[in-house]
């Protein structure tokens, strides 16, 4: 079967913003320096490789990269702002989205804090900007009353969530409507692995509303690529948080592991791309996703997902096997 498919934009939320339907997700570029507990959970990256992750991760078609502030206190947004500067692009070249952490703060923090965002994106603009968990000490509208002021002042273009509930994202989504703006995107986990948003009222939600959803940890931290099945050692390299959680779902997995090679072998794709597939192209244009890297290889995997299509019977043979890891 053809992996040609040409690479398609799809508009982000209801905004005039166009993206992939895969992003680079930078929350593995959060290592080394000081920057909290995330510059912990994750090795440190040569600047070399972090520019050549980047680098393949264009090559390969991707027009925007997912980033935040929580992941290394600006080492991400930097590492990022250099890896698109080294492979000679210009802001208007592409989309850079990150996130403000809300933990023990007030919206009032939002306008001191935009400057470090712009500071540490070194000339890229910020297309998106999420407040990163509903667990402010402020009100949803009222943050989302100060993400509007940002829109206004010209410092971001648009304004979304991270894991929002859905009653959550009516009630962004009516504030910013007030103010002329669409609630852009909500960031919520979604894989073969995990499905919530289908059932807790996040998707319908979504749809209803011309929400984007953009679905972190599609590969569930890497056991659907299978290399977990086949080297249960390599699970000793992994952050503690990450690896119980591939350890708990190992072997029940292993049959939906199994569906994806065998799919896989029909587009010469890995399991991880016909993974990532699933992701984009279950629920139309709504989810797009935002795999992580650290390895040139691995971005060059996930666009490579972008050049085929599942077919319905395989889209079904999936969902079924997923709906018995319930």
């Amino acid at each position: 079967m053809s992996t040609d498919l040409p690479v398609s934009l799809r508009t982000l939320g209801k905004t005039d913003i166009m993206i992939t339907p895969i992003g680079l997700g930078m929350m593995e570029f959060a290592g080394g320096q000081s920057g909290g507990l995330m510059s912990r959970a994750f090795p440190v990256i040569t600047t070399e490789e972090k520019n050549a992750t980047v680098k393949a991760a264009l090559d390969g078609g991707i027009n925007w990269f997912d980033t935040a502030e929580l992941y290394g206190g600006g080492n991400s947004e930097a590492s990022l702002a250099a890896g698109l500067k080294a492979a000679g692009k210009a802001d208007r070249d592409v989309v850079v989205a990150t996130k403000w952490w809300p933990l023990f703060r007030t919206s009032r923090n939002i306008p001191k804090t935009i400057d470090d965002r712009i500071r540490f994106l070194d000339g890229f603009s910020i297309s998106l900007y999420m407040v990163h968990q509903p667990a402010g000490l402020s009100t949803h509208e009222s943050e989302m009353e100060a993400m509007a002021d940002l829109v206004a002042a010209g410092k971001i273009r648009s304004v979304g969530v991270s894991n929002f509930s859905a009653d959550q994202m009516r009630r962004c989504h009516a504030t910013l409507q007030k103010r002329g703006l669409p609630l852009a995107v909500n960031q919520v986990q979604y894989s073969l692995l995990d499905r919530s948003i289908e059932r807790n009222g996040i998707l319908d939600t979504a749809k209803e509303l011309g929400i984007t959803i953009i679905a972190y940890t599609p590969l569930a931290s890497g056991l659907l690529t299978g290399k977990y099945h086949k080297n249960p050692e390599l699970l000793q390299k992994k952050f503690f948080f990450f690896r119980s959680r591939i350890q708990s779902n190992l072997e029940k997995s292993r049959p939906l592991v199994q569906a994806l090679e065998e799919i896989g072998n029909q587009y010469n794709a890995t399991a991880a791309q016909v993974a990532l597939n699933w992701v984009i192209n279950g629920h139309g244009d709504t989810v797009v996703t935002i795999p992580g890297a650290t390895k040139v290889r691995q971005a060059e995997e996930s666009a490579g997902a972008m050049k085929f299509k599942l077919s319905a019977d395989e889209v079904a043979r999936l969902n079924e096997l997923s709906i018995k890891l319930r």
